[in-house]
């Protein structure tokens, strides 16, 4: 594998990651707003959208190829990982799924944002 494919199978496997997390994100988020306990969840429905609306624009950029990708690779990481350490708190399904998949996303987009180095 070259160089070049090697980084787009990189880029490839990034964006699906984002896609991913940003649907596990907004599933957890909705899964916590009707529940009966929404004050409870109050800071996890706040990362999770914001690391859905983070991963959005990350994988947008890194499908348009932007010189800025690997600045928002970072950010995305950031925001996963406060998700991530804020869904791992809660016993409900949805938020242990959203959790891994933010880990997920952080690990890949860390990965992307070594590879622009």
């Amino acid at each position: 594998m070259t160089t070049t494919q090697s980084h787009q199978s990189l880029l490839e496997s990034c964006i699906e990651a984002c896609f991913d997390c940003l649907r596990d994100c907004e599933n957890c988020a909705t899964a916590c707003l009707d529940s009966d306990m929404v004050q409870m969840m109050a800071r996890c429905i706040k990362l999770c959208r914001d690391c859905a609306d983070t991963c959005d624009i990350c994988a947008r950029f890194m499908a348009r190829n932007s010189d800025l990708h690997d600045h928002l690779c970072k950010v995305c990481a950031e925001a996963c990982e406060r998700c991530a350490a804020e869904c791992e708190k809660h016993d409900h399904d949805h938020c242990q799924r959203c959790a891994q998949s933010c880990r997920r996303c952080a690990e890949s987009c860390r990965q992307m944002a070594a590879a622009m180095v």
